[in-house]
């Protein structure tokens, strides 16, 4: 047998007592899928919510995976893209499970990036109250962040991610080898989240990344499995803390808040990608921490170099999607669920590494910060 297939996956455990997990990263983990599933699996079948993209470039591995371990896959393939969030596709993707006989003893296998994932946790949460669901994520952007801490959701008309639940997987398997398949620009867009983990409170992990991250976006075996453990590892310690977001996990949002209005105010299209916005939205937070006085300029624009350097948008005036509009950016900033009477919590930062949690922006002075950002030439 190729030695390949049998190496041990580097292991990250998400400590949540009863519902912990572990996340499993490594290469030619599809090829051994079913054997990796095996002890969640009750009955040799699993149900496989997909994209047209993710099944068409992996679909076989998955299958041929799951057949060696006499597990048979019957999947939906939906259509890719951020438009597929929502409660219309939700609700075929659930007629569909109640129509083969899916029960609560099956598992639900989440097989794309952010969307899919996304999505199929929140159809799991919902089929008889709650079914088995395993996260196979296969873009950087999901194998690094969404894929793990239980988050799922759809988009409504009013904002991103305001329909959903919190609702953890039984596992997550984080194939490496699958990323050679996404385009650089996807690439980029994921690394946008992997530099957060930077941001928020790891300052090596950052100098790290500023010397190593061209390896990173080549997917340089060593620099990529590195990458996605300390990402993995970082994301797990914060859900661990503070699973339903009461605390600590609001600093996963680093550059979320202003991301979303951006991404909401291009109307989710293609044109952005969610990685793109967060670039954007943490270099903004960065700008807007100096503004307040709480870190330097230097440090803010030495955050905003290195996040133009991965060849993500540091600039608001140079983003896609554009031209944007200070008014309609803080409209949506209104939508976030815990802004109140003018006022929305935005994550921070006193320096490079060292995010918190700034519970009360007055979002009438952020207008006139983004007003600013946007006069730029």
């Amino acid at each position: 047998m190729d030695a390949a297939i049998i190496t041990e996956p580097n292991r990250v455990r998400v400590e949540l007592d009863e519902r912990s997990y572990d996340i499993l990263i490594g290469g030619r983990l599809l090829a051994r899928a079913g054997a990796l599933m095996q002890p969640f699996l009750k009955q040799p079948r699993v149900f496989v919510l997909s994209d047209e993209t993710v099944w068409t470039l992996h679909g076989e591995t998955l299958i041929a995976g799951m057949k060696a371990a006499n597990v048979s896959v019957h999947e939906k393939v939906l259509p890719a893209g951020e438009g597929t969030k929502n409660w219309a596709l939700l609700g075929e993707a659930l007629d569909w499970l109640l129509q083969a006989g899916a029960g609560r003893d099956d598992v639900l296998i989440a097989f794309g990036g952010g969307v899919i994932g996304d999505l199929t946790g929140l159809a799991a949460s919902l089929l008889k109250r709650g079914m088995q669901f395993i996260q196979v994520p296969t873009t950087l952007l999901a194998q690094v962040d969404s894929s793990v801490g239980g988050k799922t959701a759809v988009n409504s008309a009013h904002g991103k991610n305001l329909v959903g639940a919190f609702y953890q997987p039984r596992l997550v398997l984080a194939d490496t080898d699958v990323l050679a398949t996404l385009p650089e620009r996807e690439r980029r867009a994921g690394y946008a989240e992997i530099l957060k983990y930077g941001l928020i409170n790891d300052r090596r992990f950052f100098d790290w990344l500023m010397a190593h991250g061209e390896n990173v976006l080549a997917l340089e075996p060593a620099a990529i499995a590195e990458a996605v453990a300390v990402s993995c590892q970082a994301k797990a310690d914060i859900v661990a803390q503070d699973e339903r977001e009461g605390g600590v996990r609001a600093l996963l949002n680093l550059g979320h808040t202003f991301g979303h209005a951006l991404e909401a105010e291009n109307g989710y299209r293609a044109n952005l990608l969610h990685g793109e916005a967060v670039g954007t939205g943490m270099a903004l937070a960065l700008r807007y921490s100096a503004r307040l006085g709480l870190m330097s300029v230097q440090d803010a624009e030495q955050g905003a170099a290195v996040i133009a350097a991965s060849g993500l948008t540091a600039e608001l005036t140079s983003l896609p999607g554009g031209p944007y509009r200070a008014d309609a950016l803080v409209t949506a900033m209104q939508q976030d669920k815990k802004a109140r009477a003018g006022r929305v919590p935005l994550i921070l930062a006193k320096g490079l590494g060292e995010a918190f949690i700034y519970p009360d922006a007055d979002l009438s002075d952020v207008r006139a910060f983004l007003t600013e950002e946007l006069q730029k030439s």
